[in-house]
């Protein structure tokens, strides 16, 4: 009798292999969502946007943009973290929320090991200081004496609490000895707006939101938090030149699936990704949005997963920054 429970187990273990096997060679046979855990206009919405429509024309199938802002981050990222390991539900993560959210909220619903199979990195890039240009400040070292000299009066603007934002917002008042108020969005292209419309005076946020708002004089560029100055906005100085040295803020967009997934359709996608970043029309327009290209393997990424986690956790934890 125990023999034959063994050998019926047996064989249902390689039915479910042979299956599986099956599944990985048919897909993808629908659509496939790559899901955004923020409002449009933000670089992590840029990021996916960027690859899909190559990605479509790759695998055969359409390739959608989905964005589910709200709670930090965690609305998209708990949505994708409970769906069916089959491929067709994507995370588009960023780093903010990937890695710093964790740290951030006791319940945030999801777990950025467990829950989550690395795709590959996609994108990097460093922080504006962007102000409001009807402000009285036309450089870094001005907004930091209006600071001082008015505290409580100015306020920033970030992405979500526990976002890169928040996190250089707390920094920046640390740092200067500042005290600014923080004002979350549920996505950089609400706070954007808000900041055009003088809503909030300040945005500390990835450059391809705000740099063509520069360039057409609706936003104030103050510095790049990054070691060189960017080619979309080379009269820009860096926050070491403008006079706040060792301010240096990187944010990375990356692709994760659901835990579970088939680590063929995991390869499948990865390819398909790396297609789409490395095609001159995708580097031309990161360029363009100040925003640097950057590839990984599954296995790559998900050892610089773990480092970042660990890395960020200490940032937060020095810089006592709390969720508001």
């Amino acid at each position: 009798m125990f023999k034959n429970i063994k050998l019926i187990a047996i064989n249902l273990i390689c039915i479910f292999i042979a299956s599986a096997g099956v599944h990985a060679q048919s897909w993808p046979n629908k659509p496939i969502t790559l899901v955004v855990p923020t409002a449009p206009g933000g670089t992590t919405d840029f990021s996916a946007r960027l690859v899909a429509e190559s990605m479509s024309k790759t695998l055969g199938v359409p390739v959608l943009v989905e964005n589910k802002p709200g709670g930090s981050g965690n609305i998209g990222n708990q949505f994708v973290a409970r769906s069916k390991p089959d491929g067709y539900t994507l995370l588009v993560s960023y780093s903010g929320y990937h890695v710093g959210n964790p740290h951030l909220f006791k319940q945030a619903g999801w777990d950025p090991i467990r829950d989550f199979a690395p795709v590959g990195m996609m994108t990097v890039a460093p922080q504006v200081i962007a102000i409001n240009p009807k402000l009285p400040i036309n450089n870094l070292k001005e907004l930091i004496a209006y600071a001082k000299k008015n505290p409580g009066k100015l306020n920033y603007a970030s992405s979500g609490s526990g976002s890169i934002q928040h996190i250089a917002g707390e920094l920046f008042k640390q740092q200067t000895g500042t005290f600014i108020t923080h004002i979350p969005y549920r996505g950089s292209g609400p706070a954007v707006q808000d900041l055009m419309g003088g809503q909030v005076d300040m945005f500390i946020t990835t450059p391809a939101g705000v740099v063509s708002q520069i360039q057409a004089g609706r936003l104030r560029g103050l510095a790049v938090t990054g070691k060189k100055r960017l080619g979309a906005l080379p009269q820009m100085p860096t926050t070491d030149e403008a006079g706040l040295p060792n301010y240096e803020l990187d944010s990375w967009f990356a692709m994760f699936a659901p835990a579970g997934t088939n680590p063929e359709i995991i390869q499948k996608l990865n390819l398909a990704l790396g297609s789409a970043l490395n095609s001159p029309e995708a580097k031309a327009r990161a360029d363009g949005a100040g925003t640097t290209i950057q590839t990984m393997t599954p296995a790559e990424l998900g050892d610089f997963t773990r480092k970042e986690l660990d890395r960020w956790g200490k940032v937060i934890q020095t810089s006592k920054m709390t969720v508001d």
